[in-house]
């Protein structure tokens, strides 16, 4: 039970993801501007321990991707042993690092007991669903709390959906999200989703909610999520200063405010102020944040990159609004430099 008499929900936790999906968007924007500020050794210590002090359910250190280059920088690390080192000495909170698909080789993933991560997220990819969550259910083998990320929940039709359920139930997964990757949600998606997966998942399943920006809806979404009369626990997510891809997330300050305000938690705001201090000297290069080039995508349910990379090419905001309306619908989720000089060729 939560402190609301109100309401009847079992757990609210919060997963601070700024250093994953703030570290993707700045390596995103780097391919453009070499002078994009990278996360410094020292500043990524300092991060960590501000937000295990702040007393946050959980902390997501990066993705893993094996490159064979160092991208730590954008806190990307070449595999779980070295995202495992990072860990602070005396953790407080539950570590979690995330795949961005199931392309590492199932045999070079150590067992949780042989590492200081706890948590392992994976993003469903959609053209490889069933691999995804065979991918899932071996993390969970191996002892890892698994939390699954379908990307672009939207685009999964009922029968798709119901596969990520009775995945989520057969392994017994930690979590279960839907997710919106591109920032159009609204409170009557949130309500839908959540309904669904409250009604078929096992009950010692969470249900957690990623959202961004692109609408400015994410906060309000988080909040509706709150709404709900259930015993089950929910996972938000969120970033410093919603720093992330495209227009980033719902902000870690703001929530946990909220939360403290109105449900009695008790998170250290003090140390996450803090945080935002480091978090703020990469603004002025970094431009995530609203935008109206990312409000086009979202209202015409689209990737961001299109929008954000037909602004770029100098088109009016007029000219992208009348391109994404009319996009091919097996091109409306699926971003690649070729589908944007298509795009950009047929005004």
């Amino acid at each position: 039970m939560i402190e609301n008499n109100n309401l009847n929900i079992g757990k609210i936790e919060v997963l601070d993801c700024t250093l994953r999906d703030g570290g993707l968007g700045i390596e995103d924007d780097s391919k453009f501007d070499s002078k994009v500020k990278q996360f410094s050794k020292s500043e990524t210590e300092k991060l960590i321990d501000l937000l295990s002090d702040s007393k946050l359910d959980y902390i997501e250190l990066g993705s893993i991707q094996e490159t064979g280059k160092d991208l730590r920088g954008f806190a990307i690390y070449e595999s779980l042993e070295d995202v495992s080192k990072i860990v602070p000495e005396a953790a407080n909170a539950s570590y979690a690092a995330l795949f961005r698909g199931p392309d590492i080789d199932l045999d070079k993933i150590p067992l949780r007991k042989d590492v200081n991560i706890d948590c392992l997220r994976l993003i469903v990819r959609y053209s490889e669903i069933e691999k995804s969550l065979d991918f899932c259910f071996e993390l969970s083998k191996k002892g890892y709390k698994v939390f699954i990320q379908p990307m672009v929940t939207k685009r999964y039709s009922e029968d798709e959906l119901k596969m990520l359920i009775d995945y989520a139930n057969s392994m017994n997964a930690y979590a279960l999200y839907f997710v919106d990757s591109y920032g159009y949600m609204e409170e009557s998606d949130i309500e839908y989703y959540f309904t669904k997966f409250d009604s078929l998942l096992n009950q010692g399943i969470r249900i957690g909610f990623h959202g961004h920006n692109n609408m400015n809806l994410a906060f309000s979404n988080a909040i509706k999520m709150l709404k709900f009369k259930t015993n089950r626990s929910i996972i938000l997510d969120s970033t410093l200063l919603g720093m992330g891809q495209g227009a980033g997330n719902l902000q870690t300050e703001l929530i946990l405010g909220y939360l403290n305000n109105n449900y009695n938690k008790n998170y250290n705001l003090e140390a996450i102020l803090d945080a935002c201090e480091i978090i703020e000297t990469f603004k002025p290069n970094c431009p995530w944040g609203y935008s109206v080039a990312y409000l086009i995508a979202a209202i015409n349910k689209t990737a961001y990159k299109f929008s954000k990379n037909l602004r770029n090419r100098g088109l009016k905001y007029k000219e992208i609004y009348r391109l994404l309306k009319n996009i091919p619908d097996d091109m409306r989720h699926r971003y690649t430099a070729e589908n944007e000089k298509m795009l950009y060729e047929s005004l």
